[in-house]
């Protein structure tokens, strides 16, 4: 069975277990030790908003929907509608571009940009491990310089498994040396599920996988490892789980898509709606204000498309993806519980942006993907959908049209400012903590909220200087008096920008462009958050008022687009 084959974590990690502490985490409790929460924190790559079942999603997820079930719901959650960006903002408690990663993990000479986690910056393993929690981290770092072989044939066979080389990053970059004791997982953002590149075991790099292994279940049975090892332990503690799902390669588990081999071939126009009808029902969207909006680009209707089947079958891997996900988080659940630590362990689940609707196929081998298996098989970028996604030996992804099912009802996707890129669901469940079991919650939250929100309940201190460099103050507001039902302060406005494309939101507007469009577009967001009605020629005083407000913040917070798209 799959999942017992990565029980076998321990194994391939060759962990290094902590001196064993008698007596189990009540006992601990009952004895008046440590009280503070254990904090799990698990972050989804590309998952769409409405992707889980608890959103309104067709894909079997029932271990988010019972941490759903008996948690808070976030309608209003903001993250910054790419990964190494979000991964950035999230880990700092600052906007990326303060962090140093306002685009990707190429170095430029530019402060926003410079690709890594730059040195003004503490991370929340940083600020957690000196407060007395042990710190680890599984699966997607993304938020390093990535290196590059010279030349394309020794950096193809780098990603092919067939060249060695130490470092997959600078190593002062690297999770262990930014607060984690322990992390296991890719340093790179995209991988191969069944044999991942730049896989590493704290700075080891892991030159062989197990026979039949899959990085979803991997990620995840590193995390119950690192549970059951500090459950021996004291101190709480404070996991990272990086998922690399649902993002492209589609890759999945024969059995798991099977599941869905039928579910998709209704077509994307009546997924879309089923989704939304859901999602009304539920209570997590009110229909007046968040109509449906039009099908991406009003484009191809589902009876006119000539990929059918493979379209279908897609998206069917996708959601097998999302489906082994859930399996892992599952068997994370059950190591919280059977080690005493779920009651007090604050569990929050989130994506890093919206569905992806990139194709992948077009891109070709380079970079960060291969062109051949370990053993010399080809993968196929199948440009032509000639070849069904699913196995290793294929990189495809979904595409702007299911994407646009994923991030229903919203418009666009990731890497846009607007909802469809940059609002994720997000699950807080915390039994000791959240009386509202079950509930939404409108606070208007976003990722870096993450820093004051765990320094609060863990009574950490946020340094003014770390290592003897100065650290800028955070920009977060913390989620706790909202986790509590108590309201709360909330961001005045918040801002992005990624390659262009840019929002403010204040109040009840929110501004916004397009990447490649440089045209700002005005929405009374809290009336129409689809984004269907531009205001901006009604009210250019507002425009003028938040672009001026949207410049005076770029020009605080290291945010420099392209020159000519200011």
């Amino acid at each position: 069975m799959q999942s017992n084959i990565y029980h076998s974590a321990a194994m391939l990690l060759s962990l290094t277990i902590l001196s064993s502490c008698a007596g189990s985490r009540q006992n601990k409790q009952a004895a008046g030790n440590d009280q503070r929460p254990n904090i799990v924190l698990i972050l989804a790559d590309d998952l769409g908003y409405s992707d889980i079942g608890a959103y309104g999603g067709e894909i079997h997820t029932p271990n988010l929907d019972s941490l759903a079930a008996n948690g808070l719901r976030f309608r209003r959650f903001y993250n910054t509608s790419r990964c190494c960006p979000t991964r950035a903002s999230l880990l700092t408690g600052l906007y990326n571009q303060q962090a140093g990663i306002g685009e990707m993990t190429a170095e430029r000479d530019e402060p926003g940009y410079r690709g890594y986690l730059t040195e003004n910056t503490v991370t929340l393993a940083e600020v957690l491990k000196d407060a007395g929690y042990h710190t680890a981290m599984s699966g997607k770092w993304h938020v390093s310089n990535t290196i590059e072989q010279p030349g394309k044939a020794e950096q193809l066979k780098w990603l092919n498994h067939q060249a060695s080389h130490p470092w997959f990053s600078p190593v002062e970059q690297y999770p262990v040396k930014r607060g984690f004791e322990k992390y296991y997982g890719n340093i790179f953002g995209v991988v191969d599920y069944f044999d991942p590149f730049s896989l590493v075991n704290d700075t080891t790099p892991v030159e062989n996988v197990p026979a039949g292994y899959y990085h979803t279940d991997a990620i995840n049975d590193t995390a119950v490892s690192y549970i059951k090892t500090f459950s021996k332990d004291d101190k709480p503690f404070f996991l990272y789980v990086a998922q690399t799902a649902p993002h492209w390669p589609l890759q999945a588990l024969p059995e798991d898509i099977k599941k869905y081999e039928d579910t998709y071939k209704a077509g994307w126009d009546a997924i879309r709606a089923a989704r939304y009808k859901r999602m009304v029902e539920k209570g997590l969207i009110d229909s007046a204000t968040t109509p449906l909006s039009p099908r991406i680009n009003n484009d191809l209707r589902w009876e006119d498309n000539p990929d059918k089947e493979w379209d279908a079958h897609a998206m069917a891997v996708h959601a097998a993806m999302v489906d082994r996900m859930d399996q892992g988080i599952g068997r994370i659940v059950q190591a919280l519980r059977e080690t005493g630590e779920l009651e007090n362990t604050i569990i929050l689940f989130l994506s890093d942006n919206g569905a992806s609707p990139e194709n992948c196929m077009r891109y070709g081998p380079g970079f960060d993907r291969p062109g051949e298996t370990r053993d010399g098989r080809q993968i196929h970028y199948p440009v032509k959908k000639d070849v069904l996604p699913g196995p290793q030996t294929t990189f495809a992804s979904v595409g702007q049209r299911w994407a646009n099912v994923a991030n229903t009802p919203y418009q666009y996707a990731k890497a846009q400012s607007y909802e469809g890129g940059v609002r994720t669901p997000m699950i807080a469940f915390w039994p000791k903590g959240i009386r509202s079991k079950g509930g939404f919650s409108d606070h208007l939250g976003h990722v870096m909220d993450f820093m004051p929100t765990f320094m609060e309940v863990a009574n950490a201190r946020y340094p003014q200087t770390y290592n003897g460099r100065q650290i800028t103050p955070y920009t977060g507001v913390s989620l706790l008096p909202a986790l509590e039902g108590k309201g709360g302060k909330e961001h005045d406005a918040l801002y992005n920008e990624h390659f262009n494309a840019r929002y403010v939101r204040e109040g009840e507007w929110k501004l916004v462009s397009l990447a490649g469009d440089t045209t700002w577009r005005l929405y009374k967001i809290n009336q129409d958050e689809t984004e269907l009605n531009d205001l901006a020629a009604q009210h250019p005083d507002v425009v003028k008022r938040l672009s001026g407000q949207w410049r005076q913040w770029a020009n605080t917070h290291q945010v420099f687009p392209k020159p000519g798209k200011k």
